[in-house]
């Protein structure tokens, strides 16, 4: 059976440090940065560690329904989108994972743009 990105990268308790380092660039972006106002970091840090985990092979799921209701009131765009999807691979660099299963990771982020991006707020 073929190892997972997931069990190749150490597990939940690596995938949760790339996390952490992602939000530490997601916070410092001037683009991104200001949807993290009035959130409750830990949590999202936690779903947003599951999620990865989950892209990756690893046990956590997440309905693609769930990440819609998770966005919907939120005003995101492309350009947001292309941002986030930059630093998730500076990210994913830094930490030495393989271009091409950052290509994977990638890609799995892009199958959710259209549940993501919208350039009105729809309830």
């Amino acid at each position: 059976m073929e190892q997972t990105l997931f069990e190749k990268y150490g597990g939940f308790s690596a995938i949760s440090r790339i996390v952490l380092s992602l939000y530490d660039r997601f916070l410092d972006d001037d683009d991104i940065g200001p949807f993290f106002d009035d959130v409750e970091l830990p949590k999202l840090i936690d779903h947003q560690t599951k999620f990865i985990s989950a892209i990756m092979g690893g046990p956590a799921t997440f309905s693609d329904t769930h990440i819609e209701r998770a966005h919907v009131h939120l005003i995101i765009n492309d350009l947001h989108f292309d941002k986030l999807k930059e630093l998730v691979d500076e990210t994913l660099t830094e930490f030495s994972i393989a271009r091409e299963d950052i290509e994977t990771v990638l890609a799995a982020f892009e199958e959710r743009r259209p549940l993501i991006v919208r350039t009105a707020n729809v309830d």
